[in-house]
């Protein structure tokens, strides 16, 4: 696997936009702490997270393509099928990805994946409304931002729900992925 900075790197050189990279930064703090939680790999968590979305930069205008694109970059940068395999799970479901349109997410770090790079949506739609404050977010505040399906109306509430698979509590996730963003809040430019 390549290190950290690496994968940066691999991102940075494709045009990113602030908001995306901030999104990437966010997934991979959230999958860190959830393998902690899990005892899974935290490195190998944070990484999937991170390199989510690695073609979102060559695919965004071309939906059909995102998660598809990723492995011939993934593979180029040395990472297995495994890797690239969990990475393109969260875009199974998907009508607007036909290849993966009728795939089915099946283990914890793909229901992790999906519900964690999800949530950022919302956690950072509320941080923003609160005047860019995270440091005193609390999880009941954001679970009535979840339920407000107004509120980052484009996060898909069902997506989120599949962190429930993993036999973790909608409240804990919630929780944890806010401890999450606030130990990085600086990198994302919020308070």
């Amino acid at each position: 696997m390549i290190t950290r900075t690496e994968a940066i790197n691999l991102l940075t050189s494709m045009p990113q936009e602030k908001s995306d990279m901030n999104h990437y930064l966010e997934t991979e703090a959230i999958m860190r702490a959830l393998a902690k939680k899990f005892g899974e790999d935290e490195e190998y968590w944070g990484m999937i997270g991170l390199l989510h979305d690695a073609d979102w930069a060559v695919t965004k205008n071309n939906w059909a393509e995102h998660t598809i694109k990723a492995e011939a970059i993934l593979k180029k940068n040395g990472f297995d099928d495994e890797f690239i395999k969990t990475i393109q799970s969260h875009g199974y479901g998907m009508g607007e990805i036909p290849a993966f349109k009728d795939k089915k997410r099946e283990n914890k770090i793909e229901f992790s994946l999906a519900a964690s790079e999800t949530l950022t949506g919302i956690i950072y739609a509320y941080a923003l409304m609160r005047g860019r404050k995270i440091s005193n977010m609390e999880a009941k505040g954001l679970k009535k931002k979840f339920k407000d399906k107004r509120f980052a109306q484009n996060c898909n509430r069902e997506l989120i729900l599949e962190i429930e698979k993993t036999g973790m509590e909608l409240s804990e996730f919630l929780e944890l992925s806010i401890g999450a963003i606030k130990e990085i809040k600086n990198e994302l430019d919020l308070i």
